[in-house]
């Protein structure tokens, strides 16, 4: 059972004052770190229930929650807000600090050939998770190349590859360097034998000063 009763008044204002500030929407109230990708798709922060009802007025029809489900503050409202806006709200969690596992690779392929566009996808700052899922969105959706797609892991979107959440590039970059030019196809790669996602995780080393600042500064999730 949710740790938050939205259908009461004190458990909504629970829900919003943990989300506010254990989940740090304070620092999001005006930067949603919004990005579209193309015609379909918008990548952001976490977004509140306000945040997620200019997105419908905007057209959005279908949100990806790459946090997960969680007895959160943040989920309780977002599934709350989602239900009443008439959002597709799916559920489709990544990591930040592993390379993404193949089922969830093949996830997020079959999530951008059905789903309803446009769509928002989010993580919590933006920034990883959000990334990664962009460069799925470009390559599978898209059609572009992971050499291209690569670039929604970027400053610009506030990922630091220095950190922990290095990983990502890192794995990408595994594939470009190593596997790309044998001809093998990046979903070919990643349902092979050869892709292991323990031995990429072991292989990366994130700089101290940036695993200081991801993990300590920005404590990103």
């Amino acid at each position: 059972m949710s740790r938050y009763d939205l259908t009461t008044r004190a458990g909504r204002f629970r829900a919003h004052w943990d989300y506010v500030w254990k989940d740090h929407a304070f620092l999001r109230r005006w930067f949603s770190n919004a990005h579209w990708l193309g015609p379909d798709l918008v990548r952001t922060n976490q977004p509140s229930p306000r945040q997620l009802a200019g997105w419908k007025a905007r057209g959005i029809k279908t949100v990806i929650n790459l946090r997960g489900v969680r007895d959160e503050a943040y989920y309780a409202l977002e599934k709350d807000a989602c239900a009443r806006l008439g959002l597709t709200l799916i559920d489709a969690p990544l990591d930040s600090r592993d390379p993404p596992q193949k089922d969830r690779v093949h996830r997020a392929r079959e999530l951008f050939r059905t789903i309803e566009y446009p769509v928002l996808i989010h993580c919590k700052s933006g920034a990883d998770r959000a990334g990664m899922m962009a460069v799925l969105y470009r390559h599978f959706h898209l059609g572009e190349p992971i050499s291209e797609a690569i670039r929604q892991l970027d400053k610009k979107y506030l990922h630091h590859r220095e950190g922990l959440t290095g990983v990502l590039d890192y794995t990408l970059e595994k594939y470009l360097k190593e596997v790309e030019p044998t001809g093998v196809s990046f979903i070919d790669w990643i349902d092979s034998d050869a892709y292991d996602p323990k031995a990429i995780r072991a292989e990366f080393k994130g700089q101290w000063w940036g695993t200081l600042l991801t993990e300590r500064l920005l404590r990103r999730e």
